[in-house]
């Protein structure tokens, strides 16, 4: 095992509460494997279950947004944050949603010049400014988004994804997290 792999090790899954249990049979029997990020994270109960409540709330409500351009935040920001489990987890449901097999690795390369619309872009551009640096947001960056038809609602989705997940991204960098192999093959063909 590397470093990574022992620094935080995953509990045994029978050893956790019953609701965690359930939510990551639940998450096997769905995807056929256990995403690492929520064996890791299940070491600690509460915040565990923090976690996926956000998660949940930010990513599977009803909203302006798309799933997919929610993920496609997450795999930008992800990016510029160099979370290789979130790029390569999120780039797999990138591609599943989006039914396009090479847009997840043009958004982790350069989302500048992917295959998606200028509105997408300046949707990628705040989320990014917000990641790395939400002191400098101002009042041109909402002009912007409006001017691309986003309202109130969305530009907060689109900050509040984009916050999540590197908050996601630094613990997974914290805990040695390292994407699942099933990852990489799903959506391609």
């Amino acid at each position: 095992m590397s470093q990574s792999d022992t620094r935080y090790p995953a509990p045994d899954i029978e050893s956790l509460p019953e609701d965690i249990q359930a939510t990551i049979q639940s998450v096997a029997d769905k995807a056929g494997f256990v995403p690492n990020v929520f064996s890791k994270l299940s070491r600690r109960p509460d915040e565990f279950r923090a976690f996926f409540d956000y998660h949940d709330a930010l990513m599977e409500r009803e909203s302006e947004l798309t799933k997919g351009e929610r993920e496609m935040i997450v795999v930008a920001t992800s990016a510029v944050n160099n979370c290789l489990y979130c790029v390569v987890a999120h780039g797999a449901i990138v591609r599943i949603r989006e039914k396009n097999p090479i847009l997840a690795d043009q958004l982790a390369t350069d989302y500048t010049r992917a295959d998606i619309t200028p509105r997408q872009v300046a949707m990628l551009d705040f989320a990014c400014k917000v990641a790395l640096h939400s002191s400098e947001i101002s009042e041109s960056d909402f002009n912007a988004l409006q001017q691309h038809g986003f309202g109130d609602e969305a530009i907060w989705d689109i900050g509040a994804i984009a916050a999540f997940f590197a908050m996601s991204n630094r613990l997974a960098s914290v805990t040695g997290m390292m994407p699942n192999k099933e990852f990489y093959a799903m959506g391609r063909s």
